[in-house]
């Protein structure tokens, strides 16, 4: 079943939140951080196959705005937009795709090692969404 343009829109937003989560769980969200994703945005997720074409402007706009608003209110810690990540993936699990399943973790990681190296904190909250992944036996 194809997911309605809410869905599709809503998931987008819980992957700004996502990235928002990795960037943020050391309680400090770097300039690094952000390009990063915008990078890997532009360069990995537009250039995909993985969001159709009548899709891609917005979900570049949800992923990175959802990011910046996050970041510029600071209301919501990285553990909150983390849960709300995982709550949102296990209601909507059609939507990942092992190649999408690949494609959120490598943005994660590359938002974690954009600044110095992996600290403690991203590193368990990566292992913590590889093993929230993994529960999931995509097709695709």
């Amino acid at each position: 079943m194809t997911p309605s343009k809410n869905t599709v829109k809503a998931f987008h937003q819980h992957l700004g939140k996502l990235f928002y989560a990795i960037a943020a769980t050391d309680n400090c969200v770097r300039e690094e951080e952000l390009n990063k994703l915008i990078e890997i945005v532009k360069k990995d997720w537009l250039a995909s196959n993985y969001i159709e074409d009548h899709f891609k402007t917005e979900a570049e706009t949800s992923i990175i705005n959802t990011f910046k608003w996050l970041h510029s209110t600071n209301e919501y810690d990285a553990e909150t937009c983390f849960n709300s990540f995982i709550v949102f993936i296990n209601k909507h699990t059609s939507l990942l795709t092992k190649d999408m399943k690949s494609l959120i973790f490598k943005t994660a990681r590359a938002i974690a090692t954009s600044f110095s190296n992996v600290n403690k904190s991203e590193l368990i909250m990566l292992a913590k969404l590889n093993i929230e992944l993994n529960k999931y036996n995509c097709d695709g």
